[in-house]
């Protein structure tokens, strides 16, 4: 009875998010200097990173509450977000290449596995629970939060199919896309604030083709080889690790015998 409110709250998140990578585009369309400033988000971050957990808080209740997901499945989502998040402290302290890094493909098995909800639950929790052990509080942490839950929750929705092979060869695509997709989201929330070339800055009053073409040449002028990096380390991992952890996950969710979508 408590999945009607479960997923109005995934749409409320959903359109939270939405609003929180958008915003700055008014922000700065209403600023009269277009200096980089991330001022703004100083003082916001800890009002979206609440929300976003106070919906995390909110989806696990409902869903408990409805019988949906049990204490050992709460107990599986602890478990595996401390795994992940283990996985980025080893990262900062010994860098990948570029944006590579290891958490993601336990987050695209996770939500594989277990269903879109699980996945986000699993990719919101695991960049917060990290950012406490690495120190990585900013104002980049909710928009970092919302894009892996993102992230965890599109995994949900990847159809099942019963031949091995594709089923590897649709992850590993699907890892390497969200590599790029990843950094190509991120950088919306500070684009708008930021001063430099004028063909790839946001400027107020440009038509829709021209904003998406500035930002697209700010994206490959900045960040898209750190992203590809990312990319290329993400279908590497899936190609790795990605059945025997698949099958792993599918026999723990077997003796959990628990519906989460």
């Amino acid at each position: 009875m408590n999945r009607p409110l479960s997923a109005t709250i995934f749409v409320i998140g959903g359109f939270i998010g939405l609003l929180a990578f958008t915003y700055p585009l008014v922000i700065a369309g209403l600023a009269s200097s277009s200096r980089f400033n991330i001022a703004p988000h100083a003082t916001d971050t800890t009002l979206v990173t609440m929300v976003l957990l106070l919906i995390c808080l909110g989806v696990l209740l409902t869903e408990v509450q409805g019988h949906a997901i049990n204490a050992k499945v709460v107990a599986a989502l602890g478990v595996l977000v401390a795994v992940t998040s283990v996985l980025r402290l080893l990262e900062t302290a010994v860098p990948g290449p570029g944006g590579f890094s290891p958490i993601f493909v336990p987050i695209i098995l996770a939500g594989y596995v277990y269903g879109p909800r699980f996945g986000f639950l699993m990719g919101t929790l695991t960049l917060f629970t990290s950012a406490l052990l690495t120190g990585g509080i900013g104002p980049w942490l909710p928009y970092q939060m919302f894009a892996a839950g993102w992230v965890g929750m599109s995994a949900g929705w990847i159809p099942k199919i019963g031949n091995r092979r594709i089923e590897l060869a649709i992850l590993a695509a699907f890892a390497f896309a969200w590599g790029l997709l990843y950094g190509f989201i991120l950088n919306l929330y500070f684009w708008p604030l930021m001063a430099g070339d004028t063909s790839m800055s946001w400027q107020p009053g440009v038509a829709l083709g021209e904003t998406i073409a500035r930002y697209g040449a700010f994206y490959l002028a900045s960040s898209f080889t750190w992203d590809v990096a990312r990319a290329i380390g993400n279908l590497f991992l899936m190609l790795a690790i990605g059945l025997p952890t698949v099958r792993a996950l599918g026999r723990f969710k077997d003796r959990l015998t628990f519906e989460i979508s």
